[in-house]
């Protein structure tokens, strides 16, 4: 299988799964967001936040293909980008950190480990933009798709709780002191672009600032 990570941006918006190319869980908050949904302007009202956060920020997710076929993505911004994470009870997020807002792996993909390594790929651009750590809220009692990450899940790939709670914890994956994880990090998108590449592909490298830069392909 070929895979390969895209920037999220306006011109991949379309290809994130129905239910999430229109949700503004994150990008809106509460009352804003259930007025968008009541006058049914949901799709706009994300295309208007991922516009404006491109000019201001840069891109702020990340596309999973696999053989040309999306089969995941995440989302992640500053948290002034992201009304909803004021919200929760365990908020705020800390200052040095970016977050991890949302994401999914298409139910076909799952068991191949393409969680970890979009992950792995969010990391090390926030490494890149100078933030120290990234920073998520859990579900612990997730039982099926939704807009926030499960507690497991985000623990399995390293964040460790700092504040607790029943239903959503703030977790935390600190990078700059994680030197090993970077290291293993940085090796993983690099097998990821290189050695899983088809076997009829050239074996140029492709390394892992090629295959997250931000500017035109």
């Amino acid at each position: 299988m070929a895979r390969r990570l895209e920037p999220l941006t306006l011109a991949n918006l379309d290809e994130l799964p129905v239910p999430c190319r229109d949700c503004v869980f994150w990008e809106l908050d509460p009352v804003a967001a259930r007025q968008a949904a009541r006058n049914g302007d949901t799709g706009l009202e994300k295309e208007a936040w991922l516009s404006q956060l491109l000019l201001d920020w840069g891109s702020a997710g990340i596309v999973l293909y696999v053989d040309d076929e999306p089969a995941g993505f995440a989302v992640y911004a500053p948290a002034k980008y992201l009304p909803r994470s004021q919200a929760f009870p365990t908020a705020p997020v800390s200052p040095d950190a970016v977050v991890l807002a949302t994401g999914r792996i298409l139910p076909r993909y799952l068991g191949l480990g393409l969680g970890k390594i979009l992950v792995q790929a969010v990391a090390k651009d926030v490494l890149k933009r100078g933030f120290r750590a990234v920073e998520a809220f859990g579900d612990s009692r997730w039982d099926g798709p939704g807009c926030v990450w499960p507690t497991d899940f985000l623990r399995a790939v390293g964040f460790g709780v700092v504040r607790e709670h029943p239903r959503n914890p703030r977790l935390r994956l600190d990078l700059r002191s994680a030197i090993t994880w970077r290291s293993e990090m940085e090796a993983a998108v690099e097998r990821l672009m290189g050695a899983i590449r088809p076997e009829h592909a050239p074996p140029t490298p492709v390394t892992v600032r090629d295959a997250l830069r931000t500017g035109p392909e």
